[in-house]
């Protein structure tokens, strides 16, 4: 096996990190996974992930992690509302998305992320994951590198993998090409204990998702699996409106008045999430690589999920990705068919260069339907036929 006696530094324990670690564990490899964060226990954010048979729900499958999902996933999570700017019910799979449905290719099941990173930490040999490891710069050392971190001694390792995210410190050395504004601004807000806080839109989401369009502008919104919620006002805007707003993120009442200006023509029904959300409000440019990046394989220097292929999320294909990434990279470096580490990482992201650039496309053509002036009548048609 090619990476027999080498050590492996993956730095990053998001989905795709871990799932690696996981997956290079079973064959037998040494790996580490540098994590920023304090320790486990630290507060994972975001709305649950939906896992899709061919890539997340795959990896689960070869991590042999399928029960433990099953036990933890969000039975109904998925069920999903389309409606309009004052809330008009338009599209519902309430009634008929009241089952698992494991193995059809539609069945996208949820989970929270803290749930998903608890069954694969638990999955790993003890003292894996070095935790509260910040990385900073790594540099050629003999035939590895040696990976230097802004608050703990220097490690060395044979093979370096990058899943440190679409900010990620370590794709520099490996391509200078850098992401693309998509034209999308998303602010995102999060609501502890929706059902005391927005009753009205907890009794309409009812522990599902809601996607509300109008005007050219979105409002998509998921129920987390602790009864918070988490939402996003979702726009067209310059890449520096964060700034150009001149907008105090900390301030409910400047959020609110500017929904109120932004999206005018929406129903006051929409302004209790923005009257109870936890503060600050968080502005996200929507960016997303190249379709056609290319870059020279190292054969010690690779990267996995948004490292590698930040996409607009707009077809929920980023952890997917990169947990796709991390069973068809382990595979690469397990596999006996190549004579170099240089010769499977390079097959590796050939592979992994192709389908990230469909699944980027359709995530950007999603976008523009979602904030096009007729989006509601496009996603009706959409999942009409799906």
């Amino acid at each position: 096996m090619l990476i027999n006696n080498k050590s492996i530094a993956i730095v990053g324990g998001g989905p795709g990190g871990l799932t690696l670690a996981r997956l290079l564990q079973m064959k037998g490899a040494d790996v580490k996974v540098y994590e920023r964060e304090f320790d486990k226990n630290a507060r994972v954010q975001g709305s649950p992930l939906d896992l899709h048979e061919d890539s997340g729900l795959a990896a689960i499958r070869k991590a042999d992690l399928l029960a433990e999902f099953k036990e933890n996933f969000l039975l109904g999570a998925d069920k999903t509302l389309i409606v309009n700017a004052k809330a008009e019910v338009f599209y519902s799979d309430h009634e008929t998305n009241l089952k698992e449905n494991f193995g059809h290719e539609h069945f996208r099941p949820e989970i929270d992320r803290g749930s998903l990173r608890k069954i694969l930490l638990e999955s790993l040999e003890p003292e894996t994951v070095i935790w509260n490891s910040h990385f900073i710069a790594i540099e050629k050392q003999n035939n590895g590198w040696l990976l230097h971190f802004k608050n703990k001694e220097s490690v060395y390792a044979d093979i370096v993998i990058a899943s440190d995210g679409a900010n990620s410190k370590i794709r520099p050395y490996i391509t200078d090409i850098k992401p693309i504004f998509s034209g999308i601004v998303m602010l995102e807000g999060n609501i502890c204990q929706s059902k005391t806080k927005v009753p009205a839109i907890d009794k309409l989401i009812d522990g599902g998702k809601i996607m509300a369009f109008g005007n050219g502008k979105n409002i998509l919104m998921g129920q987390k699996g602790n009864g918070d919620l988490g939402f996003y006002a979702s726009f067209k805007a310059q890449e520096n409106w964060e700034i150009e707003s001149g907008l105090d993120f900390s301030d409910k009442l400047q959020i609110l008045n500017w929904f109120k200006t932004a999206y005018n023509e929406w129903s006051n029904f929409w302004y209790e999430l923005f009257e109870n959300a936890e503060l600050p409000f968080v502005p996200r440019p929507i960016y997303y690589m190249p379709l056609n990046q290319n870059w020279k394989t190292q054969s010690n220097l690779t990267m996995i999920g948004d490292a590698a292929h930040v996409m607009p999320p707009f077809a929920g294909e980023g952890a997917n990705m990169a947990m796709l990434d991390a069973l068809e990279l382990s595979e690469y470096l397990t596999s006996e068919k190549y004579n170099s580490l240089t010769e499977a990482i390079s097959e590796y992201e050939i592979n992994m260069r192709k389908r990230a650039s469909q699944a980027t496309q359709e995530s950007l053509e999603n976008g523009e339907k979602m904030h096009s002036e007729n989006a509601l009548e496009k996603m009706l048609e959409f999942f009409g036929r799906h």
